[in-house]
Order: structure tokens, then sequence, then C-alpha cells
């Protein structure tokens, strides 16, 4: 656990040290996100924060290179470059995109090869942990395996429209995934806890909690496309690898139900932004316009229309991560019933905090509003299609 912690400290400060320098960087190339009609941000902010998560997470691997601890994990190196290779291809395609403002095709395009990248370099669903489930035909596995990541991209993409809102969702769901991907290692090989997707997992909410001073209200800098597309790339990679980590013979009755927590944790923490993604499919559709057009029916939105701050917004879709990331976590420890129990209570908690009376106490001095990441040009060029 030492290790882990140590480096994701490492990851943190670096991205921390590194943010200034992205900041920089996307001043000198017009990585500006305008005001739009759409937008709740009301002064032109930098982006390119993704720039800052990429380099800590690159550096907490280095890191880890060296350590003993994890030496049998770097003796396979292929996912951990498969990892590194996509994370590379989807930053540099976010910074194309903060800078030049690339149509969603070309994104999707890119997200898809980076996403091909990593399940070529081994990092690909093959089993479910679901009665030891495995199909055979490995072209079904590799079409999931990247159906999963570009989905994954995209719903950061979309719920990242607050400061320090996805950054803060994958921080705190990331969490709960590191104490569940370290419980299911111990257990599976009590003599050597190393672990790709724990180690991945470690990073990646390093990055994000060494990014969030930057970011939260009111921010400096936007994480960008750059930010958004690579969290969402990771925690799917980390997904993914635990999905072949998990041994059902070592599994104890009590913990039978977290067999499918391989499954049920990825989605617990992505579980706001799919659920933003998928409204956001179905309102447009349902209207007759591009899933892709965009508007202001966001989760986020709806936090600020039903009377909350910008801050207070961002705390309570926290809240929500937290109870579903903390109840699907808890149950590798406690039992189902008591899971659901918490889980309730917890769901009745962030519902007051939602719909209770604390909506409309706006604080006195007025904030600085945003939306993060994005294909955002920098003037209004009109019209125009993007992945939000």
């Amino acid at each position: 656990m030492r290790a882990y912690l140590l480096l994701l400290l490492i990851a943190a400060a670096a991205t921390y040290l590194m943010t200034p320098v992205a900041r920089w960087c996307a001043l000198r190339w017009g990585a500006i996100t305008a005001v739009r009609s759409r937008d709740v941000h009301s002064i032109p902010t930098p982006r390119l924060g993704g720039l800052a998560m990429w380099a800590g997470i690159m550096v907490g691997l280095l890191m880890a290179s060296r350590l003993p601890f994890l030496q049998d994990v770097f003796d396979n190196p292929r996912p951990i470059i498969g990892i590194a290779a996509a994370a590379t291809m989807v930053c540099a395609l976010g910074v194309a995109d903060d800078i030049w403002d690339l149509d969603w095709m070309t994104k999707l395009v890119g997200q898809v090869l980076a996403a091909f990248v990593m399940a070529w370099q081994g990092l690909t669903l093959y089993q479910l942990p679901i009665d030891g489930v495995i199909v055979g035909s490995s072209r079904v596995w590799l079409g999931l395996t990247v159906l999963t990541v570009v989905v994954a991209m995209n719903a950061v993409n979309f719920v990242d429209g607050l400061d320090g809102l996805a950054a803060g969702l994958i921080a705190i769901g990331g969490t709960g995934f590191f104490l569940y991907s370290y419980q299911l290692t111990r257990e599976g090989s009590p003599g050597d806890y190393s672990s790709l997707a724990t180690l991945i997992i470690a990073l990646l909410v390093g990055a994000c909690i060494g990014f969030l001073p930057h970011n939260f209200n009111p921010a400096r800098i936007f994480m960008g496309d750059s930010g958004s597309m690579l969290i969402g790339l990771v925690i799917a990679a980390a997904g993914i690898q635990v999905t072949g980590q998990i041994d059902l013979a070592v599994v104890n009755t009590r913990q039978s139900f977290p067999a499918f927590l391989p499954i049920l944790l990825p989605l617990a923490v992505l579980l706001l932004p799919l659920l933003d993604m998928g409204l956001a499919v179905i309102r447009r559709v349902g209207s007759g316009k591009s899933p892709f057009h965009p508007d202001r029916m966001h989760l986020h939105h709806r936090m600020l229309a039903l009377g909350h701050s910008h801050r207070r917004a961002v705390v309570i879709l926290y809240v929500w991560t937290a109870v579903f990331t903390g109840a699907a976590t808890a149950l590798v420890w406690f039992s189902t019933t008591a899971v659901l129990v918490g889980l309730g209570l917890g769901v009745v908690a962030a519902l007051l905090l939602t719909l209770g009376p604390l909506r409309g106490r706006t604080p006195g001095p007025p904030e600085t509003p945003r939306h993060a990441s994005g294909p955002h040009p920098l003037p209004d060029h009109g019209p125009r299609t993007d992945l939000r």
C-alpha cells in the first residue's frame, strides 16, 4: 500500500507543478476557451490541463518502473506500453482539438485508434467475471474493448462542465476503485501485492488530485479534451485490466456478489458521466437533432437551474459519486444487506442536498462559472457539431 500511495503522491506533485507550464502553453498556443451562449463560464480561460495530467501519469509510471515491489508488473511491458501509447495519443488528439477545434469525426477516429493500440498491446477484455464466462472470439472482445474505452472517454468529456467537476468525480470514484483493486490483489496473490490495475488507478487519482487546486472554482485552467479523454481512457484501462484479475476460486462466500465488481465498480465510478451522456443522446435524438448537437441540459446545467451555486453544485455531484462508488466498494468488506442499507441512506442524504433548502441560497460575491473541456473554439464561428 505504501508504494502505491507514494506513487500517487508523485503523480499528484508532478501534475501540480506542470499545470502552470500547461497554462503557459495554452496562452502561447491560443488554446483558450471562449465564452458562448451555452457555456457557464464568464471569462475566456486557458485549457490544456490534460498535458499536466499526462505528465504526472508518465512520471509516475517512470518512477514505478524503478521500484522492486512492482518489478513483476514491468516484466510484461506490453500492457504498460499500450496504456502509455494510447494515453499519449488521446492527449495529443485533445491538444490538437483544444487548439484547432477538430470536427467530431476526426476525434472519434483518433479515439478508436488509441483504444485499438491499447488492445493490440494486450490490454483487452477476455472474460466476464460472472461464473467464469469466457467467449472464444477474440474479435468480439477486441470490438467490445474499443467500444468500452471510447464510451468512457466521451462520458467524461460530456460531464466535464464545471470547475473541478470531472477531476473530482474521477478522484473520488478512483479512490474506491483503488481500494477494491488492492484488496483483490491481496486475496488473489497473498505473497505479491503488485498489480497493474492498482498502479494505473493510483496514478490517475494522483493526477486528478494534483490538478484540482488549479481547476476548482474559480479555475485558472481547464483540463480540455486533452484531460477529459485522457482520464476516461485510463479509468477504462484500469477497469479492463481488473476484469482479468479476479479469481473466483479465492472469492469467499460472503463476497459472491463482489465477483461482479470488475463490471459494477467502473460503472459506479462513471455513473454520472454515463448517465449524462445517455440522457444527452436520448434528448437530442428525440428532438430530431444530432446526438452531437450541443445544448444546456447537462446534469451540471440542471444543478445550476435548481438554484445551486457553482461550487455547491460540484460538491453535491461529488457526494453522489461517493455514495455509489462507496457502496460498490463496500461490498468487498460488508454484507449485501448492510451495503444496501448504507446506499439507501446515502441516496436520501444526497437527495436532500440536491432538492432541499440549500437551493437558491447563492453566496454573496459572484462566482466565475465556466464550461470545462471539450471542443471549444476561440471565437464562435457559427453553428458546429461536437461530441458534447
